[in-house]
């Protein structure tokens, strides 16, 4: 590890610094939102944005690396996003946030794919494991720490859209003055979508489900805890919270997985997550137990990704995997899309609490198409190839850390 973070450490800074800056802009927006005035609905348009953008960019920004070369695009992007990060607040209108955050997503994922092929080609065959599992942890960390910065200045004024404008900005030198030359592009290819389903039906419907319970529970929280009366401490404590559980529970989980049948997994979690909504749903809870439901949202959602992506996987050869997860992520990201858009629209239906009703509904539905396929057919040799891997991760990245651990 200390060899990979002595060739690797400017760009997992960088990494670090833009999560800071891409984890407060999405807490910040919906609580600013709130107080400019915008309904949940208008609040759910803002927060799906950002994963049209992100699925347009996933598909756009190869393109635009092999044309131009990463260090123009990785620059240009990253200039666009320091850019409209500041625009926000000067215009707080509901249609021009919403647009800014098609931009939004479709600028970072650029930058993600461009970050992890750099991360991917100058790690050796020793090292990528490592490198990508400590770029992947990294996110998480900068993503938790970027909820402490809400705490510090006025939500209602300036300060808090310039420090990640600047945060952005500054996560650039240490990637583009680093002495690694830029890596030449090697882009993933898909499974057809039809063969991908024939391949693992719960895999494709599970990555569908679990993008709306992932952009729901993200871009949501804080427009549901302004909603339901938090103060900014609050909601940024809650929204970390749902980080923290990711990280804490993402590996005793793959440890488990990797000795019983992943679908029983994926049912038993799925099965919690849905009762742990009941209960938010339904239940007056107190702020302290609130956080246990972040805690336990987010420790489940992230590792049940995870094995969606390692049970479909286990029908693979290793050369066939990359390809994919390159098509169940975009499945997660079609999905992603839905969810702030059918939260939004049951959180002014039936209250605040739509939120969880939401989240445990698509949860409810994982646990019984689980429990479905368990009846369907044998459970498959399992390869081991579980990896931590967060949903911000581009196919480049997931592929290579499936890749090599399915080598060892």
């Amino acid at each position: 590890m200390l060899k990979v973070l002595t060739h690797s450490w400017p760009l997992l800074m960088g990494v670090m610094l833009l999560m800071v800056g891409n984890g407060i802009q999405g807490t910040l927006l919906g609580i600013r939102g709130n107080v400019e005035g915008f309904t949940t609905y208008q609040l759910s348009y803002v927060m799906s944005a950002y994963f049209v953008g992100f699925l347009f960019g996933s598909w756009a920004a190869p393109k635009m690396i092999r044309q131009v070369g990463d260090v123009r695009v990785f620059a240009a992007l990253g200039s666009l996003i320091s850019a409209i990060l500041v625009i926000y607040p000067v215009f707080p209108d509901w249609i021009v946030w919403s647009a800014l955050r098609v931009l939004a997503g479709f600028c970072f994922s650029g930058i993600y794919i461009t970050a992890e092929s750099w991360i991917n080609n100058t790690a050796s065959n020793e090292t990528r494991g490592q490198a990508l599992s400590a770029y992947m942890i990294v996110q998480m960390l900068g993503i938790i720490a970027s909820q402490v910065l809400l705490n510090i200045p006025d939500p209602t004024g300036f300060a808090l859209f310039i420090v990640p404008s600047v945060l952005v900005s500054l996560a650039f030198m240490p990637i583009l003055l680093a002495p690694t030359p830029a890596p030449a592009f090697d882009s993933t290819r898909r499974l057809g979508f039809a063969e991908l389903f024939r391949i693992s039906p719960l895999g494709c419907a599970g990555m569908l489900l679990t993008g709306g319970v992932f952009s729901a529970m993200f871009g949501m929280a804080s427009v549901w805890g302004a909603q339901a009366g938090l103060d900014v401490r609050e909601i940024s404590i809650f929204v970390g919270a749902l980080y923290v559980g990711g990280l804490v529970l993402q590996y005793p989980i793959g440890f488990l997985s990797d000795r019983m049948d992943r679908r029983m997994l994926i049912m038993g979690l799925s099965a919690v997550a849905a009762v742990v909504m009941l209960f938010a749903t339904f239940l007056a809870l107190p702020f302290v137990a609130l956080i246990v439901v972040a805690v336990l949202l987010g420790g489940i959602t992230n590792p049940v990704y995870a094995l969606l992506i390692a049970y479909t996987n286990d029908f693979l050869p290793r050369e066939q995997m990359a390809a994919a997860s390159a098509g169940l992520i975009f499945l997660n990201g079609f999905g992603a899309i839905f969810g702030p858009l059918i939260t939004g629209w049951m959180m002014e239906t039936v209250g605040p609490h739509g939120f969880f009703l939401f989240i445990g509904i698509l949860y409810v539905g994982l646990a019984a198409y689980a429990l479905y396929r368990m009846s369907r057919r044998a459970a498959p040799a399992v390869t081991g190839a579980f990896r931590g891997v967060t949903q911000g991760a581009s196919p480049l990245a997931v592929g290579a850390v499936l890749d090599k651990a399915a080598k060892s």
